[in-house]
C-alpha cells in the first residue's frame, strides 16, 4: 500500500513574502509545483503545503475566502521529536516575521500530561501549534 501524504492548501496575500517565511523556517521549496500562482513548501516527505495567490485559491473553491488574519479557521498542530526543536521552529517563525500567541492557560494543561507547545502565526495568519509529547510511543 503506497504511503499517504497531505498537502494543506493555504491562500497568501503575497507569494514571494510567505516562501520566504516558510523557507526561513527550514522548509524546501519544490519547484516542480511552484510558479507564480502557487508554491509547494515541503516540511517533510508526507506533508507538503501549497502556498496558492488569493486569486489562484478561489478557483478551487465557489465558497469565500475566510480572514485568517482577523480570525481562526484552522490550526496546524505538528508534532516534533523534542521540545528543542519546538521552541527552534518557533523562534525561527518569529525572527520570520511571524508572532507568537501565548495562552498560559493551555501551556499549563499541556504540562500536565508531559506536552510542550507553543504556538505561531504566519504573515497570513494562519496559526501553527508545534509540539512535542513526552511519553512513551510519542513521536
Amino acid at each position: 500500500m503506497a504511503s499517504k501524504m497531505i498537502f494543506i492548501n493555504l491562500p497568501v496575500a503575497d507569494l514571494e513574502r510567505s516562501k520566504t517565511f516558510y523557507e526561513t523556517l527550514g522548509w524546501k521549496v519544490n519547484q516542480d509545483f511552484t510558479d507564480g500562482n502557487a508554491a509547494c513548501i515541503v516540511v517533510d516527505d508526507n506533508i507538503c503545503l501549497m502556498l496558492l495567490t488569493k486569486d489562484f485559491f478561489t478557483t478551487f473553491t465557489t465558497r469565500p475566502i475566510g480572514d485568517s488574519v482577523g480570525t481562526v479557521n484552522g490550526l496546524y498542530a505538528l508534532s516534533l521529536g523534542s521540545a528543542q526543536e519546538v521552541d527552534a521552529l518557533t523562534d525561527a517563525a518569529i525572527a520570520a516575521g511571524g508572532t507568537e500567541e501565548v495562552n498560559a492557560d493551555k501551556r499549563a494543561q499541556e504540562a500536565e500530561v508531559g506536552m510542550h507547545g507553543r504556538t505561531f502565526i504566519d504573515p497570513d495568519g494562519h496559526q501553527w501549534e508545534p509540539f512535542y509529547m513526552n511519553y512513551p510511543g510519542a513521536n
